[in-house]
């Protein structure tokens, strides 16, 4: 029988992957929202699909944890805009719960025992998204969807994000499916609205303007950068550290974006090396050759890393290799055919723990080892974390 409905009361144990803490009730899995380690809590059960698991939301604390305080959002909790998860939980505590998920999945998915710490980015814990996609509801009122739900929740404003983004759309009514709203590093504002797959619509240039790796950047407004003003820079910088490549050197940037990473490596490999960016959105290779047309030693790829990188890359290894896959990792085929070419050193970006567990025992299994990890609060109030690994081969 469905738990649907259904409220108990439960002690609520670690955090998990995904921006819930586990709890058990007679001899079943509860993955709980709004809860935290410790908390003895009332749950009640919203999504049961048969098994060994439920979702469920804390509705009522019994016992709080130290850890918790008033969420500064209005539309957090229960029932509400899914888009934070941990909006209850104070920032220092929000991070160490991001270090300790990214430990279990090391140790679990990876088979390496690491301590990780998240460091915090500049700017505090409210405040710092600078591009949001908005829903529609059937009456034409923007807002975000609820956990795990095609419901829309209405809102007039958000505490994650740049002041003005929100109240820029939040007074009238749209005919869009979705709006996707950029603040850019000039303060400028782009709304587009969308209809079906496409862009119907804009306000503003369309152009957003940005400054990350000693350039000034002039992307789409829709396209693909980091959320967090100080995100692109810092893992740039991060990035330019770790890779080191030397003058003459030939550097590939898998899942290059619009050139960022390439941006770095272009300088270090310098007039007579090379950088090969594989990127499978055209409309961010256009951005990036625009933006470093004065660098002629990128050469441009537009496909799917994991189709080209086995068949249609350069015969010549690369001396180093920038990863920067999706959520769902690099895979298999890509770290296989990464390490057969035996790069001096593989720095690995990742927006996602599990994958990058999984990629990194792929490593482990084809000869090479991490080096060092950091990770970064690049997005606040919610379960994400970005992390940046150094692998480099094992010495035999």
């Amino acid at each position: 029988m469905s738990w649907v409905g259904q409220k108990f009361e439960v002690e609520v144990g670690p955090v998990a992957h995904g921006g819930h803490f586990v709890a058990r009730h007679e001899g079943r899995v509860l993955f709980v929202r709004h809860a935290l380690p410790g908390e003895r809590v009332v749950v009640s059960v919203y999504e049961d699909n048969g098994g060994s698991f439920c979702r469920a939301d804390a509705v009522e604390i019994l016992r709080p944890s130290p850890d918790r305080v008033e969420p500064p959002c209005p539309f957090s909790g229960p029932g509400m805009c899914g888009g934070c998860d941990f909006q209850h939980v104070s920032w220092d505590a929000q991070r160490e719960l991001k270090a300790q998920v990214v430990r279990e999945q090391l140790a679990r998915l990876g088979k390496i025992e690491r301590d990780v710490v998240v460091e915090a980015l500049p700017g505090g814990p409210l405040g710092w998204r600078t591009r949001i996609r908005m829903a529609v509801d059937g009456d034409g009122r923007p807002g975000f969807r609820g956990t795990r739900s095609h419901d829309v929740i209405p809102v007039d404003h958000c505490v994650i994000s740049r002041p003005g983004m929100v109240e820029a759309v939040a007074d009238r009514k749209w005919r869009a499916s979705e709006l996707t709203i950029t603040q850019d590093g000039d303060g400028n504002l782009h709304v587009g609205e969308v209809r079906g797959r496409h862009t119907v619509r804009r306000a503003g240039t369309g152009t957003a303007v940005e400054t990350a790796a000693q350039r000034k950047w002039r992307i789409s407004a829709d396209g693909f950068w980091q959320v967090h003003p100080a995100a692109a820079d810092t893992f740039a910088s991060v990035v330019g550290e770790w890779i080191a490549a030397g003058p003459g050197q030939r550097a590939w940037d898998l899942y290059g974006g619009a050139g960022l990473f390439a941006s770095v490596l272009a300088r270090q490999v310098g007039d007579t090396g090379s950088v090969l960016v594989v990127e499978s959105f055209a409309g961010a290779v256009e951005d990036g050759r625009r933006n470093l047309r004065r660098l002629p030693q990128i050469e441009w790829v537009v496909g799917k890393v994991e189709r080209l990188v086995t068949r249609a890359l350069p015969v010549e290894d690369p001396h180093v290799v920038v990863l920067d896959p999706p959520r769902k990792g690099a895979g298999k085929v890509v770290v296989a055919e990464v390490a057969r070419r035996r790069p001096q050193r593989v720095v690995y970006v990742a927006c996602d723990p599990a994958a990058l567990a999984r990629d990194l025992a792929e490593f482990t299994a084809q000869g090479y080892r991490l080096e060092a990890l950091r990770a970064f609060d690049a997005f606040p109030m919610t379960h994400h974390v970005e992390c940046i690994a150094l692998l480099v081969p094992e010495t035999r």
